[in-house]
């Protein structure tokens, strides 16, 4: 590995650690103006105001993403030879000729970091089992790892699936595989055997990860069976390995008890360790799948790029997000959590920290306590025990701390935290000022700490970011030279060129529009998984607007071959109409345009949901809406038409529920279900989801549907009353 680091102002050599540890708390010159000041000294450029400096971002795309590699001192052993050397979406063609490693840029802080004093990975459980891996040996186990993939036959390429809780094993696991050129998939071991299988059958992969069990709420769950199902239906599977996350795998009587044991791939030591190096990989290779549901069909198995993937976390994560180094001066024993499963997107978003040389704090298990003893401070007395500055979760997780009447000063010392991130669905205003009202309680009862955190307006700062698994990253977050606004995000991210548009394709201010991103990031898919023609990927982001509308950097149409703008589904206003307290800048997000379940930030296609219940023999139809939308609390009922002379009991609820608990996960039980004659369709037969979810957020019918194109109309009546009643109950 690399001895030391080039200097830059987030990033210090071990040569340059300070002799002293600066004196907490550090002095946190925030990110976004260091990057600033670096631009005035290394390119003669400055930016009065923000709204400048994010319109030369995604107006110069050369100048801004050569600008980021160079301010993050990305390395490559080759030259690239063009930034963005094709400007299309999809197809642009990013750094050609740069060969880099997602790996390998985690690992070049080994030295600085441990030299520092500061461990690479702190994790505990529901249990109260603590864990801590220092760089070096995150470093070892990533190699002894490595070199048992590559001793199993897997190459460049080869998929690597793991069916993981968020665990230290599941990062060593990951670094490994893509340390190697091989392309990582990860699901939560709550999720259901089918939903899994949804995924994973499609990327065939070779080699699978999985976990004895996992423990959530105060139980625990084995897992071998599921497990076992699994390499049954993979038949692509040539090694399995299984983590003893439980130790109840030994006591298991099926065959994947005699695999690989995780412990077994990470002890090697040995001159072949040492020497390891992550293989330095064309700049869009594939780093890992992920996935995102649509309406119709499986889930979309997503591909994203090691290089893409990088420089766009490096930027999002420190610039916007603000986290820092843990061994720079600036941000001194910087710790970082954001509560997540790996199920979700912010996983991966928790990982990203390490690309950054900073602490990663994670959990398992549930937040809020169990189903018996439900306890929302759970989460705040790991962070006060494990002295986190910078604290993330879903919107939900902070709502549910303002419905508990949560004190989070009986929480344990949390005056270190200095920054509150959240995203999964739009943050209300009233939990956002709960939560700055607790955390000036905290600053008076630690007033006198040597630690305590101060922004300069005296609130804690609130990092509200909006973005996706579709191209793992942000489109709206945080800026710490901004004002806040409670339930509104500060601005759009540098590189981001997001606009609301209206029906007519029209960009609009202060008015509620489609969000869409009129050029690409490099965090942008590289393809689906087995999309012949990219035809699927084309139909899910590019195919609402014509290609080559408002697609000329800077605004203005552009020829057709720069292709359509990145159409993403969601609802924004950007600025108000009086143009708002932050100049015109603040964003609001209101929930999914489309008809995608939101359900506490995890996505999930209406279709996966369908297959579960129609498969009950008493069920004919079904439809689903989710009608999350402006930080409302989720809201999602089910539909269902029965067998003639059939009734929904209780003890059918109790079935549909237990169907989708079994095939997707429990998050996904709906809030009430409903018997109905008929569903909705179209004269070609589809579901008329999103005409019945903007129904029932109270717009009339006759701008939500046309009757003459469905096949049923007059089974509306029944759904306009039960909108009626709904709109009443929340009003």
């Amino acid at each position: 590995m690399n001895a030391s680091i080039q200097s830059t102002p987030y990033l210090a050599s071990a040569a340059d650690l300070p002799k002293v540890a600066p004196q907490a708390p550090f002095p946190l010159v925030p990110q976004i103006r260091l990057y600033q000041n670096w631009l005035q000294q290394n390119r003669g450029i400055v930016f009065d105001q923000y709204p400048d400096l994010w319109r030369w971002s995604i107006t110069d795309l050369d100048a801004f993403w050569q600008s980021i590699w160079d301010y993050f001192a990305m390395q490559s052993p080759t030259p690239h030879t063009a930034v963005l050397a094709k400007n299309a979406m999809p197809g642009a063609v990013w750094f050609p000729g740069a060969h880099v490693n997602y790996a390998s840029q985690v690992l070049r802080h080994v030295d600085a970091a441990h030299a520092a004093g500061f461990p690479a990975l702190i994790a505990q459980n529901e249990k109260g089992q603590h864990q801590e891996i220092s760089w070096p040996e995150l470093r070892r186990q990533v190699a002894s790892m490595a070199l048992h993939l590559k001793a199993h036959g897997v190459q460049p390429g080869d998929r690597v699936a793991a069916y993981l809780p968020n665990i230290p094993e599941a990062i060593v696991a990951f670094l490994a595989t893509v340390s190697v050129g091989a392309v990582w998939s990860i699901c939560a071991p709550d999720m259901g055997t089918l939903a899994v299988l949804d995924r994973f059958k499609q990327i065939e992969p070779k080699v699978l990860i999985a976990c004895d069990g996992v423990t959530y709420g105060a139980k625990d769950y084995d897992r071998m069976a599921v497990v076992q199902e699994l390499k049954d239906a993979l038949p692509s599977v040539q090694h399995v390995i299984v983590h003893d996350n439980l130790g109840v795998a030994d006591l298991a009587s099926n065959e994947v008890a005699a695999a690989t044991r995780f412990f077994q791939t990470t002890t090697k030591h040995g001159a072949d360790v040492d020497a390891f190096e992550p293989m330095a990989l064309p700049f869009d290779h594939p780093l890992w799948i992920v996935y995102s549901s649509g309406t119709t069909g499986l889930p979309k198995p997503i591909v994203h790029g090691h290089g893409g993937t990088v420089i766009v976390a490096l930027a999002l994560k420190i610039l916007h997000n603000d986290v820092g180094c843990s061994y720079h001066p600036n941000s001194w024993g910087e710790r970082f959590h954001w509560y997540s499963s790996t199920g979700w997107v912010m996983w991966n978003a928790q990982v990203g920290g390490l690309l950054n040389g900073t602490t990663c704090v994670i959990y398992d298990g549930n937040p809020g306590g169990s189903k018996d003893n439900p306890d929302w401070s759970t989460l705040w007395r790991f962070a006060a025990e494990n002295k986190v500055t910078y604290f993330g979760a879903g919107a939900a997780f902070f709502a549910n701390c303002q419905k508990a009447n949560l004190d989070l000063t009986q929480c344990g010392d949390l005056s270190r935290i200095r920054a509150l991130g959240t995203t999964g669905s739009p943050l209300s205003a009233d939990t956002q000022n709960w939560g700055t009202q607790q955390f000036k309680r905290i600053q008076a009862q630690h007033a006198q700490a040597p630690h305590l955190h101060r922004e300069t307006d005296g609130d804690i700062w609130w990092c509200n970011i909006s973005g996706g698994t579709d191209f793992c990253g942000a489109f709206i977050g945080g800026n710490r030279e901004l004002p806040q606004e409670a339930g509104v995000m500060q601005c759009r991210l540098l590189g981001c060129a997001v606009e609301a548009w209206n029906e007519a394709g029209d960009p609009v201010h202060g008015e509620v529009g489609e969000l869409v991103c009129a050029q690409p990031i490099p965090s942008m898919p590289l393809y689906l998984w087995n999309d012949p023609n990219n035809a699927r990927y084309l139909a899910s982001y590019f195919e609402m607007y014509p290609a080559g509308h408002g697609r000329k950097p800077g605004g203005g149409d552009a020829p057709v071959e720069y292709g359509g703008v990145w159409r993403h589904g969601d609802w924004l206003r950007i600025g108000a109409a009086d143009q708002g307290q932050n100049g015109g800048e603040g964003c609001v997000i209101f929930g999914r345009s489309d008809a995608t379940i939101n359900r506490h930030g995890l996505r999930m296609g209406t279709s996966e949901l369908y297959s579960a219940v129609e498969a009950l023999p008493e069920v004919i139809d079904s439809m689903v809406v989710d009608l999350e939308y402006l930080g409302r609390e989720s809201y999602m009922p089910l539909f269902v038409v029965l067998r003639p002379g059939l009734q929904l009991t209780q003890d059918m609820k109790n079935s549909l529920n237990n169907a989708i608990k079994t095939a997707l996960s429990p998050r996904f039980v709906p809030n009430e279900i409903f018997q109905v004659a008929e569903i909705p369709r179209t004269l070609s037969g589809k579901k008329q989801e999103l005409p019945i979810k903007k129904l029932m957020l109270g717009q009339p019918l006759e701008k939500v549907v046309n009757k003459d194109a469905m096949a049923n109309p007059a089974c509306l009546d029944w759904y306009v009353t039960l909108a009626k009643q709904h709109l009443a109950k929340t009003a």
